[in-house]
């Protein structure tokens, strides 16, 4: 049995705020790949060879995210130290310490993006390796979450087949593979190779007639399958679980950020992907993961205890485990 752990209401709150800051980075990313200002300042650790350059035009999308970025590698360092020091769940010290690595590798692809001309291989890379750095924060926020660390978790009761954290989990990979296909759609400028919506071409299956065609409906037909496994994994809660808050809340969260995701991802064709609804549609999309791996981690803690072979459970008999009946010898 998982032993609790002391509570911090403070290394928590900074944890949850490294999440939040996260947030803010991968908007500001969104920014700069929205307003095409990549390459506004063409060096790079420097901006025009000055740490706070003339703060206009694309500059200021740019050096924006710079600075952002900078504050949260150091709230990661400060963070991975701090766990260092005094968490003592070998797992979560550990995973801190993968964050501030995963940071500063963030820290060198985005340099590499620069200096390299914004190579798409690269970019999708950074945007790839951002998600998995908000996964890893946002998993640090839950570690450290009074219901996580003070007490162990009631069990979950009949759940079904797949198990909870099961479908979770292969929700969230399922939602991580639709953020890749972004990325690429995005970094490779296939955001409006296909011109209309809901159809392609009018047509339900365009033809396939170059790779970024092919990458657009691949995100189109993967926003449908993300679509539903967030509502099979939410129908599953509100079926079984809706007595589990802890559950139920992301599970109801999903399903609107999913139905607002898809809204987004309309308004971005059909305003020629504009800056708000384009960049919107980057954060939402980390929302959703996030939800997702929120209601994941948290199954995967609660999920029911396997009893040892031969063990006999309440209500099942030693030799055929079926439940008992008035009558049955004992």
């Amino acid at each position: 049995m998982e032993r609790p752990a002391a509570f911090d209401l403070w290394r928590h709150r900074y944890a949850a705020a490294c999440a939040g800051a996260t947030v803010l980075l991968l908007a500001a990313g969104g920014l700069v790949t929205s307003t095409g200002s990549g390459l506004a300042v063409p060096d790079w650790p420097l901006s025009f060879g000055t740490v706070f350059p003339p703060m206009t035009g694309g500059v200021l999308f740019e050096h924006g995210h710079r600075l952002v970025a900078a504050a949260v590698g150091l709230m990661t360092v400060v963070l991975a130290g701090w766990f260092g020091r005094r968490e003592r769940r070998d797992w979560v010290r550990r995973l801190a310490y993968v964050a501030a690595a995963a940071v500063v590798a963030q820290g060198l692809l985005g340099g590499l993006t620069v200096l390299l001309r914004l190579p798409p291989a690269v970019s999708v890379l950074h945007a790839c390796l951002a998600q998995g750095f908000f996964c890893v924060v946002v998993v640090l926020a839950l570690a450290t979450a009074r219901g996580f660390t003070d007490r162990v978790p009631a069990r979950l009761g009949r759940d079904g087949a797949p198990p909870l954290w099961a479908l979770g989990a292969a929700t969230t990979g399922l939602v991580y593979g639709q953020l890749i296909l972004g990325a690429v759609m995005r970094h490779t400028g296939a955001g409006l190779a296909i011109p209309d919506v809901p159809l392609a071409f009018g047509r339900l299956v365009p033809p396939i007639l170059s790779f970024e065609i092919a990458v657009h409906f691949a995100h189109r037909v993967g926003a449908l399958l993300v679509a539903a496994a967030v509502f099979v994994l939410a129908a599953r809660v509100l079926r079984r679980h809706r007595a589990r808050p802890e559950l139920l809340r992301p599970a109801l969260l999903a399903i609107g950020l999913v139905t607002l995701q898809i809204g987004l991802g309309v308004a971005a064709v059909l305003t020629r992907l504009a800056v708000l609804p384009a960049t919107a549609h980057v954060v939402v999309g980390a929302l959703i993961l996030a939800t997702c791996l929120t209601l994941t981690v948290r199954a995967a803690r609660s999920r029911p205890a396997t009893a040892p072979q031969g063990t006999r459970t309440a209500g099942e008999t030693p030799r055929s485990g079926a439940p008992r009946t008035a009558g049955s010898p004992a």
